[in-house]
């Protein structure tokens, strides 16, 4: 008996432990950036009121990724300022998956891109397009990946390419001026010139924000279009893939150049969920978004199978086997997690994300996290109405909340009344040739006859110098050359909606099979 007690409380134990393993208590008072704490004051998360002095610049922030919940622990003290972590939640939910969905949506309008983000964002790509027209007055700006499509977090990078003909790519040429005209520091911005895709990676030093500059890489404006296409086909997309976003940059398993899953992949891993859903109404506008998103992570966490299957999102989605590909073309052995890019059918936009089983891993527990959140059981739980569910797995950390506040303050509306972007595609703030080649607009004479001048003191060259690279190699928030991006998954027969607006799903328990080249044969287990 004794033995048997001591065991059940092991367990207890063993649990609190593995539901809290990702918030781990940052230092109470550290004063970050010299932001004044506005404080929206919300019931799920109050910033408290700070403040640190406006003038003069930031100081260097101790930690790269304001978003990393690494040393987040909402049971402990957080300097007496009573922030949760939490701030969509604005009042209680209803019970189970039903409660998960309402505030999946909370989150979303929370999260997604105010009026003055937008504009702040603006700002930087213009300051940075004056210092690239100054050296090539006829290069050609563009803005592409989840700023231009609206999918961006308030930390996410601006990708931009600069379309020219040069003999060589003048990064280091690049790097120089933005130093030299204080958009940046030496301290902020690198030379990424031996990746697949060369990229200039840095932080403008006004803003804190990051960008990722890459030179005549026509896919990632292709891949925003495709994006914004797969949005109107999809409308619960943008809503998952927010929260999925969250979950991996929170995690710092997003970066592509550690290994993680770019936004790009994710949002391919997103759609092939949704082709694929064996409920033609999981993607209607209705749908509760909390199945999908614990269908989601139960398909990536617990089913898919990453050594023998692909994924192929073309002429409506389909899985394919790693070995038949291999067998069809001349490429390397397909990676863990094998893409296939729908702009570039050669290209595996998932190779260069080595660290995919550690994904794997926390969608998992994402998975136990939530189905034991909605289970009935847990409505007997204390305090069951007023704890977050999607607090279970993601967090906003107070800096983030701190920044946002701090961009209000600075770029906020004239209005009050003036709408979040709600993850619109942004309407960018420039000429409409500009914004036409934003989106897209360009025939391909218009493109192949941009003529640029030479940086490094080199000779014009012919317009095939031009980089057509697959969405997968740029280490970048949007929708770059060779990135790795986005994920879903499915759930159990225990979950079920309650009326009220919401269409009535039942999750059925199944195993992914891995398809040839359709949603029909299978040809190896998943």
């Amino acid at each position: 008996v004794y033995f048997c007690f001591f065991l059940l409380q092991a367990s207890h134990i063993l649990i609190s432990v593995f539901e809290q393993r990702d918030f781990i208590p940052l230092e109470a008072n550290n004063n970050h950036n010299n932001r004044s704490s506005l404080g929206r004051g919300s019931a799920g998360g109050q910033v408290c009121s700070r403040v640190s002095g406006v003038s003069g610049h930031p100081n260097k922030r101790k930690r790269d990724n304001k978003a990393s919940t690494y040393g987040f622990n909402s049971s402990l003290d957080t300097g007496g300022c009573g922030y949760t972590g939490t701030p969509w939640k604005v009042k209680n939910y209803s019970e189970g998956i039903l409660g998960l969905h309402e505030e999946i949506n909370d989150f979303y309008k929370h999260m997604s891109p105010r009026a003055e983000e937008e504009r702040m964002r603006m700002e930087v790509v213009d300051r940075i397009e004056r210092v690239i027209k100054d050296l090539w007055p006829t290069a050609d700006v563009q803005v592409f990946g989840s700023f231009s499509t609206g999918l961006y977090l308030p930390t996410s990078d601006i990708d931009l390419v600069v379309f020219g003909n040069w003999e060589n790519l003048p990064l280091w040429t690049l790097e120089e001026a933005l130093r030299k005209k204080n958009v940046t520091d030496e301290n902020s911005i690198k030379v990424l010139d031996k990746a697949t895709v060369p990229i200039i990676k840095l932080t403008d030093f006004r803003t804190e924000v990051k960008v990722d500059i890459s030179f005549n890489v026509k896919n990632g404006v292709k891949a925003a279009l495709l994006i914004k296409d797969y949005k109107k086909k999809y409308p619960v997309l943008p809503k998952l893939v927010l929260v999925l976003k969250q979950f991996l940059l929170q995690r710092d398993l997003n970066e592509v150049f550690t290994g993680g899953i770019g936004s790009y992949s994710l949002f391919l891993m997103a759609v092939s969920f949704l082709q694929l859903h064996y409920r033609e109404d999981a993607c209607s506008p209705n749908a509760n978004v909390g199945v999908l998103l614990i269908e989601f992570f139960e398909l990536y966490g617990r089913h898919f199978n990453y050594l023998k299957t692909g994924i192929r999102i073309k002429d409506g989605g389909s899985y394919v086997a790693k070995d038949e590909f291999q067998k069809n073309t001349d490429l390397y052995r397909p990676s863990m997690l094998f893409i296939e890019d729908p702009l570039a059918p050669d290209n595996d936009v998932g190779r260069s994300s080595y660290g995919v089983l550690q994904v794997k891993q926390a969608f998992d527990y994402a998975y136990v996290v939530l189905n034991h959140a909605v289970s009935p059981i847990a409505k007997y739980y204390p305090n069951n109405e007023s704890e977050s569910i999607l607090g279970r797995i993601i967090r906003v950390t107070q800096e983030v909340a701190e920044y946002r506040d701090w961009i209000t303050k600075l770029w906020g509306p004239q209005s009050q009344n003036e709408p979040a972007l709600n993850g619109n595609d942004v309407t960018l703030l420039v000429k409409p040739q500009q914004l036409d080649e934003c989106n897209n607009n360009l025939t391909e004479e218009v493109t192949a006859s941009r003529s640029k001048t030479s940086s490094n003191s080199s000779s014009l060259v012919s317009s095939s110098s031009s980089t057509v690279s697959s969405s997968s190699d740029v280490d970048s928030d949007g929708t770059p050359c060779k990135t790795v991006k986005q994920l879903p998954g499915r759930g159990s027969s225990a979950h079920r909606e309650s009326s009220g607006g919401v269409t009535n799903h039942r999750i059925q328990s199944h195993t992914t099979s891995t398809p040839t080249d359709n949603k029909g044969g299978k040809v190896g287990s998943a």
